[in-house]
This record gives C-alpha cells, sequence and structure tokens, in this order.
C-alpha cells in the first residue's frame, strides 16, 4: 500500500511539474507579445491590435494565477478560475470603451502594421495553443487557461480581418468592428470561466465543510 501512495505521489508530482513548465512557456510568450501588440496598436492607432494586446495582458496575468495555485487545493484553483473570468470581464468592458473612444475619434489605423504585427503573434499564440491542448482537460485550471489560448486564436484571425478590411476600404470602421467582437468574445469567455468555476466550487461545499 505504501508503494502504491509513494508511486501516486509521484505522478501527481510529475504531472503538475508538467503543467508547470507549459504556463512558463505560455506565460513568457504571452507577456512578450503584449509589448510588441501595444506598442504597434498605439503607433498604428488601432483599436483591433489594442484589445488584442489587452487580451495578452490579461493572459498572463491568467496564467500567472495558474502556476501560483498549481501546487495548491482544488478549492484554491476554482476560486482563482473565478479570479480569471472578473479579469476577463473587466477587460471585456475596457476594450467596448476603447472602441467607443476611437469611434469618436475617426482615426483611420495603419493596415500593414496591423496584419505584420497580427500575423507574428498569431504564430506565438499558434504556439501556446498546441502546448496547451493536451492539457485542456486536466482540471479547472487548466482548462480555463486553454479558454484563454482558444480565444486568442479566434481574436487574432479577427485582427487580420480587420487589417485586410482596413487596407480595402480605407476605413477605421473594420478596426472598430473586430475591436467589438473581441471585446464579446472576452466578456463571453468570462461567463462561461465564471459559471464553470462556481460550479466547482459548489461541488467542493460539502468535502470543504465534512473536513472544517
Amino acid at each position: 500500500m505504501d508503494d502504491c501512495c509513494e508511486h501516486k505521489a509521484e505522478e501527481i508530482s510529475t504531472f503538475r511539474a508538467d503543467h508547470r513548465n507549459v504556463l512558463v512557456i505560455v506565460l513568457a510568450i504571452n507577456a512578450a507579445l503584449f509589448v510588441v501588440e501595444a506598442t504597434a496598436g498605439l503607433v498604428a492607432h488601432s483599436t483591433a491590435l489594442l484589445a488584442d494586446s489587452l487580451d495578452m495582458l490579461g493572459d498572463s496575468l491568467v496564467y500567472t494565477f495558474s502556476l501560483y495555485v498549481l501546487w495548491r487545493s482544488a478549492e484554491w484553483k476554482a476560486k482563482a478560475a473565478f479570479v480569471k473570468g472578473l479579469l476577463m470581464a473587466v477587460f471585456g468592458l475596457g476594450v467596448l470603451v476603447e472602441a467607443a473612444s476611437k469611434l469618436v475619434a475617426g482615426v483611420v489605423p495603419g493596415a500593414e502594421t496591423m496584419g505584420i504585427v497580427g500575423l507574428l503573434v498569431l504564430s506565438g499564440n499558434g504556439i501556446c495553443f498546441l502546448l496547451l491542448w493536451r492539457h485542456r482537460s486536466d482540471d479547472v485550471n487548466m482548462r480555463s487557461t486553454w479558454l484563454c489560448s482558444r480565444n486568442d486564436i479566434i481574436a487574432n484571425a479577427a485582427v487580420l480581418a480587420a487589417a485586410a478590411g482596413v487596407a480595402y476600404f480605407h476605413s477605421f470602421w473594420p478596426d472598430v468592428l473586430v475591436g467589438a467582437v473581441i471585446a464579446w468574445l472576452f466578456l463571453r469567455t468570462a461567463w462561461m470561466v465564471l459559471q464553470e468555476s462556481a460550479h466547482e466550487y459548489r461541488s467542493l461545499k460539502p468535502t470543504l465543510v465534512s473536513a472544517k
């Protein structure tokens, strides 16, 4: 029995170490992409790039939370996932405000910069998505992290579509519309994560009460 328990403990430790390694890599990639994309968004006056850069910043915070709770209890993981959902909701509302302000200003962004940076960010997020794919069903912590990565791919594709629209129509509308779509995606995913984390915490509540 002791050997079995020790073997199980080793498996769990290896499992979590694998999570940690993946999270460290995707955290580094997202932090770097945030700096690049935010700078490009300011230079090109692009709502879509700025919105996507906020996505990168939000993901960096999400991955930091995920690393923090990696060796903690299921209760901590559920609470962390709830905080992630709140952060996504805040960023989604922030993007809506940014889109509204650009709509009032009416500045046409630089389509070429949007396209080049969009492709770069899409490549980086593609790597993150592949790294997280096999861990998406491990627990609520890794699932919420994978959902963020999945949304990144969708948002990046939208940025590229906005760049094409701006270049073709010579208008700020594609950029503003994509910024609004990314905001909607933020808010939709935030709702999903909040629901899943609340459900996870409720399922743990009887165990937590009995442990006291």
